[in-house]
């Protein structure tokens, strides 16, 4: 008789089993079996826990820095993180608002560090994310127009007509200055050029291609200023770099993420991390302000 055979009941006999051979044996071995599931479901839990937390970074569309410039200097950062979660964090730049939006949708990232200020409010509005933190001295990032007169803009639908630059289009200066127009009364009213970076901005006035540009770069302010162009018009000021975490990472989780943000400028280790970022702190936000926001950005 073959294995196959042996293994097969034949009508009106029982089959002898190695448990009925030799329970003892047969025990023992079930013992093991077990212990061997719960060690194994005990490595996979482990590895669970261990497994990297996913931090998204986008820092802009408007400034020039290369994705492998922007992952180093959140390098410190993603480590203090990982160190008080217990998980390592691993950074995955996101140069495109799209990409990020469909990250923040999807769910695909843990923690995400954003400027701007819409793109971190749609995620919000959402109910996938809540904030976290805002970025010490990027808390009231504040458009102005700039203008050839020198006086401040008294009668707005006077405007009506008139040509205004922006940066690119899905920038928040873009996005501010919109949310101002339609403050204004001016939805639609004036003839909206771009250009795909701020220090372009001031090119448009001094070659009459414009009659405003809105810019909120400290640079670029300071240079048309210096020149003898003056600002006419100042938008609200809004927070623009934001930490959001996803709804997916337990409520002691997020606490711990938040802490340890809001902490860094209080050691050694987070001094030099927030050195290498190009940032001084993260302070706690105003949460309660951001359904204003929401609804003013037209969000």
């Amino acid at each position: 008789m073959n294995e196959k055979q042996a293994g097969q009941s034949q009508p009106g006999k029982a089959v002898a089993t190695a448990a009925t051979l030799n329970p003892g044996r047969h025990g023992h071995h079930g013992r093991l079996h077990g212990r061997q599931i719960g060690l194994a479901l005990l490595l996979c839990a482990a590895a669970a826990s261990a497994q990297a937390l996913v931090l998204g970074v986008t820092e802009g569309v408007t400034y020039r820095a290369s994705d492998g410039e922007i992952a180093a200097r959140f390098e410190g950062i993603a480590e203090s993180l990982g160190r008080a979660l217990k998980q390592p964090v691993s950074i995955k730049v996101l140069s495109s608002y799209n990409d990020m939006r469909a990250a923040l949708r999807n769910q695909s990232v843990d923690l995400a560090f954003i400027h701007p200020t819409h793109v971190a409010l749609e995620g919000v509005k959402g109910g996938q994310f809540r904030t976290l933190a805002w970025t010490a001295g990027f808390t009231e990032y504040k458009v102005s127009l700039l203008c050839r007169d020198d006086k401040p803009i008294s009668d707005w639908k006077a405007l009506s007509g008139k040509k205004l630059v922006t940066p690119d289009p899905d920038s928040i200066t873009a996005v501010v200055t919109r949310a101002l127009l339609r403050e204004k009364g001016l939805a639609g009213s004036m003839q909206l050029a771009t250009t795909r970076y701020q220090d372009a901005v001031p090119f448009y006035l001094e070659n009459q291609f414009a009659d405003y540009g809105a810019t909120a770069a400290k640079a670029v302010l300071k240079a048309w200023k210096d020149k003898g162009g003056q600002t006419c018009a100042e938008a609200r000021p809004v927070p623009i770099k934001y930490w959001l975490v996803s709804g997916k990472l337990e409520a002691n989780q997020a606490a711990i993420a938040r802490d340890t943000l809001l902490g860094l400028s209080h050691s050694d280790s987070g001094k030099k991390a927030l050195q290498t970022s190009g940032y001084s702190d993260f302070v706690a936000p105003a949460t309660e302000a951001e359904a204003g926001l929401i609804s003013w950005l037209g969000l």
